[in-house]
């Protein structure tokens, strides 16, 4: 592979007019730069990520918990972001590296394969679409009419060879807004392929579609308790003398989760997926149940936007263990623990549940399909 993939999340955001910096606002189910980081992680193509942040914006960054990464402070301007960037992966020697704009969330896995393939022929690849507007150029009071076919709007990812491209960053000026300018200023060859209309830039807040189409489901599970079983609660194991009786694990937070989410996507129910006829899912981990299920959600184009979440039990005590279930969906859900929320209830000692006979939980989920 030999390669690296940076992201550009440093600006200061001034035009989003928001709170929230920009890379750290919600978009389609998750914060804007981790669908970034997200896909050049399932691309599975790259040695290293680079994470270019605002130093202004270390606490946001620390909320999302990013692993596997490598995480820099970046400079005043794009320019000077880029070549931090670079200049911090030259003793790795890599051959091929890839900038892209975290304002760019919706770039696809295709068209990192085809800058990646471009590479193996050329020092630039930059993908690029032509615009179908007739385009003016105005200096002073003078109007001329261009070209469209001789228009470019240039986007990222960009791809490029890293000793050729940090040679050049050497001269790197404020003024460059893309990384391909310090090829096209230097006389150099540039590979445009065709870029992708829907790979779109957020730059002010109402770029983001707040009327995504939100589908919700519910969910809704109970086990018997009995004597000599192990008891697990939203993938976590509980210390009590006694466990919840099931063909898996029997863990009534995590089926309940599972069937809200398949609910919500329309994609049947727990029962369906994973049969208690079938040996296979004997004694399984309700954990490896819902990653299952993530995957499947996620090739259909759906993200979790929040999972509110009912435990109804006598005992144990939730509030305990609330964190610790909260982070462990959240870990499997591959979604911000913000974005789940978990109350214990009793049915003060009525019924099997209150004579600790019995647990349930009721899930209701919400997801947003991502086109």
């Amino acid at each position: 592979m030999n390669s690296c993939f940076i992201i550009l999340a440093g600006g200061e955001s001034k035009r989003f007019n928001s709170n929230t910096p920009k890379p750290y606002t919600n978009y389609k189910g998750k914060p804007l730069l981790l669908h970034s980081i997200d896909k050049a992680k399932v691309f599975n193509k790259f040695n290293k990520i680079v994470l270019v942040i605002n130093k202004k914006h270390k606490n946001y960054i620390k909320k999302l918990n990013i692993k596997n990464i490598s995480i820099i402070n970046g400079g005043k301007t794009r320019a000077q972001s880029a070549y931090i960037a670079l200049k911090s992966i030259k003793r790795n020697n890599f051959k091929n590296i890839i900038i892209h704009d975290a304002a760019r969330p919706n770039f696809t896995l295709k068209l990192l394969k085809k800058l990646m393939n471009g590479l193996k022929t050329n020092d630039c690849v930059i993908p690029a679409i032509q615009t179908t507007d007739s385009v003016k150029q105005k200096t002073s009071n003078i109007v001329k009419n261009l070209k469209r076919e001789d228009i470019y709007l240039i986007q990222t990812p960009q791809a490029f060879n890293y000793k050729k491209l940090f040679a050049l960053q050497n001269n790197k000026s404020e003024e460059v807004t893309d990384d391909a300018n310090l090829f096209v200023r230097a006389g150099k060859k540039i590979k445009i392929i065709k870029g992708e209309i829907t790979n779109n830039k957020i730059t002010i807040n109402s770029d983001i579609n707040f009327n995504d189409l939100i589908k919700f489901g519910l969910g809704f599970d109970v086990h018997r308790l009995v004597p000599n079983k192990k008891l697990y609660l939203g993938g976590i194991k509980i210390p009590s003398s006694i466990g919840t009786l099931g063909h898996s694990d029997g863990d009534p937070v995590l089926h309940a989760v599972t069937d809200a989410i398949l609910g919500a996507c329309c994609m049947g129910d727990i029962g369906e997926k994973f049969s208690d006829k079938n040996k296979k899912f004997k004694n399984i981990r309700s954990t490896i149940l819902l990653s299952e299920i993530i995957k499947q959600t996620i090739k259909k184009g759906y993200l979790i936007n929040n999972l509110d979440i009912n435990i109804i039990t006598q005992k144990p005590k939730i509030q305990k263990y609330k964190k610790q279930i909260t982070n462990c969906i959240a870990k499997i859900c591959n979604i911000s623990p913000s974005q789940i929320n978990i109350k214990g209830k009793t049915t003060e000692k009525l019924g099997v549940i209150g004579r600790e006979k019995a647990i349930a939980c009721e899930v209701i989920a919400s997801v947003i399909k991502n086109d």
